[in-house]
């Protein structure tokens, strides 16, 4: 393990503590604490991913993650989000972005870590058989990590590709939040994360996709299913 990894924080003790335990596990550190610097880090460092916080001095969080996710030298880097608790809009406006997850403080160390464990996973998982899906009007080419709807490109994160990927290939089946966090996230669904994470990139999805909950059908208290008719 020698993946390089950059926190952008600006409270210096929760700075201190993410980099001793990535250190711990084997991860090399760059720490930045505001969002100019941060930005920079990203460009000139080139990590394998960012954990960045949303309150930032000098350039907030969601400004640096719209830097970084629109320049194509870094827009491949995946970025955990760090929000206070209660900051909804702030966590779907950063996912929107393109911001791959998010963590609400306070938080555990050892959530912070699988979620940077399964992130880091998600290239190697991504070499499968290349495979194209439709619905109705929706293509999915997944060799060319292209959606269309009316054979008009879609502008999907990476996070969104693969949940819609994930929903077209259950073939109209039920999937649990529990699921897809599985599938997409790579998260084991026996440790304590939030599928309200699962929720909010639905969210985002079937806006971007104007069904209003009639592609992406939501089953009450279980999951998600999509409608391939």
């Amino acid at each position: 393990m020698n993946e390089k990894i950059l926190v952008i924080e600006d409270e210096k003790d929760i700075a201190g503590m993410i980099d001793y335990n990535l250190k711990k596990e084997g991860y090399r550190t760059v720490l930045t604490h505001d969002g100019l610097s941060g930005a920079a880090a990203a460009l000139r460092e080139r990590p394998d991913i960012i954990i960045l916080d949303l309150l930032l001095p000098g350039m907030d969080g969601l400004e640096v993650c719209r830097r970084i996710k629109m320049d194509v030298r870094t827009v491949s880097i995946p970025i955990i989000m760090l929000t206070a608790k209660g900051e909804e809009s702030d966590k779907v406006a950063g996912l929107e972005l393109g911001a791959d997850d998010y963590v609400t403080k306070p938080f555990s160390v050892k959530e912070l870590l699988a979620r940077v464990r399964a992130v880091l996973r998600r290239p190697a998982a991504a070499a499968e058989t290349p495979e194209v899906y439709r619905a109705g009007d929706i293509k999915l080419d997944c060799s060319r990590v292209l959606a269309l709807a009316k054979g008009k490109p879609l502008e999907l994160t990476a996070r969104e590709f693969e949940l819609l990927k994930a929903l077209m290939a259950a073939g109209g089946k039920m999937l649990s939040r529990e699921a897809l966090l599985d599938k997409v996230w790579g998260m084991d669904a026996a440790l304590e994360v939030e599928t309200r994470t699962v929720d909010v990139h639905i969210g985002t999805l079937r806006k971007k996709l104007k069904s209003d909950g009639k592609r992406i059908i939501t089953v009450k208290n279980y999951g998600y299913r999509f409608e391939n008719q």
